[in-house]
């Protein structure tokens, strides 16, 4: 038995791709993507907005490990700066996948659900950052 009879008569894998119902020209019936009508305003700042983020993430958690307590400066001051900046992306983020959620479920309902799975979560993201905040403005 030589490697391509091998390859051939193996057994079907779970991963191999599924049946895909396809139009006449051989395109799948629903589309991989769903245009995005009317883009949010961070949309180009997303990225960069994410790296301010990080560092005052960074600087927060850095502070926090060297013994610094919840209420000095160095620890309250990048947490309120992040947090707030964190707050405006994830509300960007969840309109747009809001939108992209709405798109899809007359195109494909399982993508739509999922996106609202991802919607839920981040509004959950945002109640946890919200106790954060108010932990670090208790202290």
């Amino acid at each position: 038995m030589d490697r391509d009879e091998i390859l051939t008569t193996g057994p079907v894998l779970e991963r191999q791709e599924g049946p895909v119902a396809r139009d006449v020209r051989g395109r799948p019936l629903v589309p991989s993507r769903v245009p995005e009508m009317r883009p949010t305003p961070l949309r180009d700042a997303f990225i960069y907005l994410s790296i301010v983020v990080l560092v005052c993430g960074i600087v927060a958690i850095t502070a926090l490990e060297l013994g610094a307590r919840l209420d000095d400066p160095v620890v309250r001051i990048p947490v309120l700066i992040g947090s707030a900046v964190l707050a405006v992306v994830t509300l960007d983020a969840i309109i747009r996948i809001w939108r992209s959620a709405l798109a899809w479920l007359p195109v494909d309902r399982a993508r739509g659900a999922f996106r609202l799975v991802w919607v839920a979560v981040l509004v959950a993201s945002l109640a946890v950052l919200g106790g954060a905040v108010w932990l670090v403005l208790q202290a």
